[in-house]
């Protein structure tokens, strides 16, 4: 494809935009920590929750999504829409406490939560492992999805591609820390929007589709439309439905969608000016997220089963690539080839804005843990705040570094990264409770760590290599599920809980409250004459409410919008006023919660 002088105006004067805004906050940014990795702790909302849905906006999501979309239908993402339960369980129950938390990272939470060397071990070694090897292993695969839709579009090399888009992204990231990285995700998530939407319009009326009616009613798509899969296929209902509602959104720690937040997530409400301010940005991320982004991704999938319906199409209208990664998720790019002179240019924008906000997001998440969780805490614990910015900004540079190296190798590594997505199978369960139950310990985490680990490795490598049948991975996921909560309960009940005065200044400063805390608190009020206990409601039950309700909600907005799309305006109507009816009832509900 052929690059007019105007769409490279506007890919260059983005980049000039995305370093610009870098560095005219890197003067604050370069102060502390605090500024650097959490801006200050004074973001409001709307920023911090556009950035979250700017951050998982990634440029390997539109390619998954129509991936799954080709094989499985639009019902097949509910693989992923199901992790909307955590993300309203995180709105409505953890936003508040992490908040209240204070700390810099989520991952200095296990020694304000734990006590004794284990709790400093589990954040030294979560530290290392999360913020540089899954953190690389991430951004590599959003590399990989980069090269793919820059060799398809514009035939660069992968070095090329990396070279163009990684240095700029790590410029502004550097320079600029969160807020540097808010701010640029903020312009970001319009333009990939605007990006998606145009070439959406654009692609479903080129004659090869034929318009949104002849897309609709093709032989290629009409059994591919259904939101809901069909409950008759027990095996495809249990598998993209069943498990995902009932068991994974809760058991399964997931980038992005961790049970109890955590991560980026965890980082974006620590950073907000209060309680009230991360809910919202939280709220915000969930339902842009899972019920409007979707549906252009989806469009253009449905269009390319028109246009290539077959992967053996693919390879022949891209002969140049290699055979590797002519796979389904290829068809995304594939499309874009079909969009005109002048509009490439923007869309390419959006797809390199998608990149470098997730990119950048990683960068600054990762430096994070490896300065705070790692560098500071067992190396340099009393380093001036003008070398731990330094330092940050140092390991900024080095993360993106061995992340575009290992993206040239990936090929290679998939199967890595396909054990690394299921070590946390199990974890889920305990990242939810240790908040609400003071018997949880360091070496509960450190247990359900292990057992999780190695079971994804016997799966991955030994049970077929030793004669045993292979095993469908929905029942892989149920067993190391069961597996692992069964072996962490356990060490719980047979290991000492942290000690008192850990627990107590975790209790004084969280206030989670409920039942699981019931002799802590008993405690602290034995010690302290004026300590009421019953001072303050516990709204645990009101905010669990509230996750299913929002959560009703924003799958009813999912639900409105396809149908408005397909024309069924019946059903469009029916689910518009669930959707208003539920707000009310959330409306309502959150008045009860308790919030500063």
């Amino acid at each position: 494809m052929v690059l007019e002088l105007i769409d490279w105006v506007i890919i260059g004067l983005f980049f000039v935009i995305s370093i610009g805004i870098g560095i005219f906050v890197s003067k604050k940014a370069g102060k502390n920590t605090s500024e650097f990795f959490l801006s200050g702790r004074s973001m409001p909302w709307w920023l911090l929750g556009v950035s979250m849905v700017a951050t998982t906006f990634s440029a390997d999501t539109p390619n998954l999504v129509a991936d799954i979309v080709r094989n499985n239908g639009v019902s097949g993402n509910w693989v992923w829409w199901a992790f909307l339960l955590t993300g309203m369980l995180t709105v409505f129950l953890y936003a508040k406490l992490w908040r209240r938390s204070k700390v810099l990272t989520d991952l200095e939470f296990y020694e304000l939560r734990y006590s004794g060397k284990e709790a400093a071990f589990l954040r030294g070694f979560r530290a290392v492992y999360l913020g540089f090897f899954f953190n690389i292993v991430i951004m590599a695969t959003v590399s990989l999805a980069a090269i793919k839709i820059s060799g398809v579009l514009l035939g660069l090399s992968p070095i090329q591609t990396l070279l163009i888009a990684s240095v700029v992204t790590v410029i502004y990231s550097s320079l600029g820390g969160l807020k540097g990285v808010l701010i640029t995700d903020f312009f970001q998530f319009f333009i990939a929007m605007i990006g998606s939407v145009w070439a959406t319009m654009v692609i479903i009326d080129i004659p090869e589709v034929g318009g949104l009616q002849n897309l609709l009613t093709h032989e290629n798509v009409k059994d591919k439309l259904d939101i809901l899969p069909d409950f008759s296929d027990t095996e495809m209902l249990i598998t993209l439905f069943i498990i995902p509602i009932a068991v994974q959104w809760w058991s399964v720690w997931y980038p992005g969608a961790e049970p109890g937040g955590g991560g980026y997530i965890a980082q974006r409400m620590l950073s907000a000016k209060d309680e009230k301010n991360a809910v919202w940005a939280t709220l915000l991320f969930n339902v842009v997220h899972y019920a409007i982004r979707p549906w252009p991704w989806i469009l253009i999938a449905l269009a390319s089963l028109i246009v290539f319906p077959e992967l053996s199409d693919l390879a022949k209208a891209f002969p140049n690539l290699d055979a590797s990664v002519v796979k389904d998720d290829l068809s995304y790019p594939a499309m874009l080839t079909y969009l005109p002179s002048g509009l490439l240019g923007l869309v390419l924008t959006s797809l390199v804005a998608a990149f470098m906000s997730t990119i950048s997001t990683h960068l600054n998440w990762g430096s994070s843990y490896m300065i705070n969780d790692f560098y500071q805490r067992f190396f340099r614990p009393k380093a001036t705040s003008k070398e731990l910015v330094l330092a940050a900004r140092v390991s900024t540079v080095l993360l993106m570094f061995f992340a575009a190296v290992l993206a040239l190798f990936l090929s290679s590594a998939l199967q890595a990264f396909n054990i690394l997505l299921k070590i946390g199978a199990g974890t889920g369960l305990l990242f939810i409770l240790r908040w609400f139950w003071y018997r949880i310990n360091a070496w509960s985490e450190i247990t359900a760590m292990i057992v999780s680990f190695v079971l994804a490795l016997y799966f991955q490598l030994i049970h077929t290599r030793i004669g045993f049948i292979e095993i469908p991975a929905s029942l892989q996921l149920i067993i190391g599920i069961f597996i692992t909560t069964i072996a962490w309960v356990s060490v719980t009940l047979l290991t000492k809980p942290s000690n008192d005065e850990t627990l107590e200044l975790f209790y004084r400063k969280i206030r989670p409250g409920g039942p699981g805390w019931k002799k802590i608190e008993n405690k602290i009020s034995i010690e302290e004459k004026g300590y009421n206990k019953d001072s303050e409601e516990w709204d645990v039950p009101v905010a669990i409410l509230c996750m299913v309700v929002g959560s009703f909600m924003v799958f009813s907005m999912l639900f409105t919008i396809g149908y408005f799309i397909y024309g069924n305006y019946k059903l469009c109507i029916i689910t518009s006023f669930l959707l208003v009816l539920s707000l009310y009832v959330l409306m309502k509900l959150w008045k009860k919660l308790r919030m500063n």
